[in-house]
């Protein structure tokens, strides 16, 4: 599904309440309603349609890979299992230009995804499971290209810009893989960026196989909408924040990718995916000296990182096992 972000300084408990006002992860607009056939819709929301065949909702024997018991529901389909998992990205737009729209923002963000494997933050993904094997918990940096248009976005614009970095060779066609496009802040994406969402993901048939990708914006196009602090540990300037939203968000998405890349694997009765049931919770967090907070250290820097639901011991949300 989606992702999450929003204000700073003043204390967490502060933080918290303005992040739960006006940070617009992929998990704001829900329907609430339980009608038993609630299920994402990769951006945040629900669709109404039945549930698979062999949804799972309540505790019983399943097989070691299918945990239960943990207030989320196993609905049948399957988790991204490979060892590791690549992720590749693909940038969007003008990533030449100012701001958080610099090579320095690429090598941030592609040095976070090479570090991610294996790290306690991703080790939480290896308690879910299908039928099969758990989740490995271990991530790559698989490659990146770039697509330097910077025409403005339609989900069908999203997966074109997968589909031809595929067909032209500039990424591998690998179903066992993840793919993000990420948007320099001067490209929208009209079907909701900085107004219901600031990342999805979803999925689709692409040259034969089925391509899980995620739409990732500049959270700098809007701040208030979707950062959870404008001035962010990697900041380069006051102000400009991206990397670091783009980072969480990042973090988010690959989450519900891993668990629930084909949107019917793991979910509760809201459609709440795994990050979704911890939007907006960021656990203890430190000062990083520059009116900024952090609560993960990775690969030498400081990260603030939403929490992920724990599917073990009853379920919890958590930055770690």
């Amino acid at each position: 599904m989606k992702s999450a972000f929003e204000k700073m300084k003043y204390a967490l408990a502060f933080l918290l309440v303005i992040l739960a006002t006006n940070f617009l992860s992929a998990q704001l607009v829900r329907n609430q309603g339980q009608d038993g056939n609630i299920r994402p819709d990769g951006k945040g929301g629900v669709i109404h349609a039945a549930p698979p065949p062999d949804a799972i909702e309540a505790s019983g024997p399943t097989g070691q890979a299918v945990n239960l018991g943990n207030g989320i529901n196993y609905n049948g389909g399957p988790v991204m299992r490979a060892n590791p998992v690549p992720i590749y990205l693909i940038w969007y737009g003008n990533w030449n230009g100012a701001g958080s729209n610099t090579a320095s923002t690429r090598s941030l963000i592609e040095h976070f995804v090479s570090v991610l494997g294996g790290s306690p933050y991703e080790l939480i993904n290896t308690t879910y499971g299908d039928n099969t094997a758990n989740v490995s918990g271990n991530v790559s940096l698989g490659g990146s290209t770039f697509n330097t248009s910077t025409k403005n976005l339609t989900d069908l614009g999203v997966q074109s810009v997968v589909a031809s970095a595929l067909s032209s060779g500039a990424l591998p066609t690998n179903a066992n893989g993840l793919y993000f496009v990420l948007t320099s802040s001067g490209v929208n994406e009209t079907s909701g960026f900085c107004t219901q969402y600031c990342g999805f993901h979803t999925h689709a048939t692409l040259g034969g196989v089925d391509i899980k990708y995620a739409f990732v914006g500049n959270p700098d196009r809007c701040p208030s909408a979707c950062e959870a602090q404008t001035t962010g540990p990697n900041s380069p300037a006051p102000g400009v924040g991206g990397a670091d939203g783009m980072v969480a968000q990042i973090a988010f998405q690959q989450n519900e990718m891993l668990t629930d890349p084909d949107l019917n694997a793991w979910f509760d009765s809201s459609g709440n995916e795994n990050s979704g049931k911890c939007s907006f919770k960021f656990s203890v967090t430190q000062s990083c000296g520059t009116g900024c907070t952090y609560n993960v250290v990775l690969g030498g820097n400081e990260w603030l990182l939403p929490e992920n639901w724990i599917n073990a011991n009853g379920g919890r949300c958590g930055l770690h096992l």
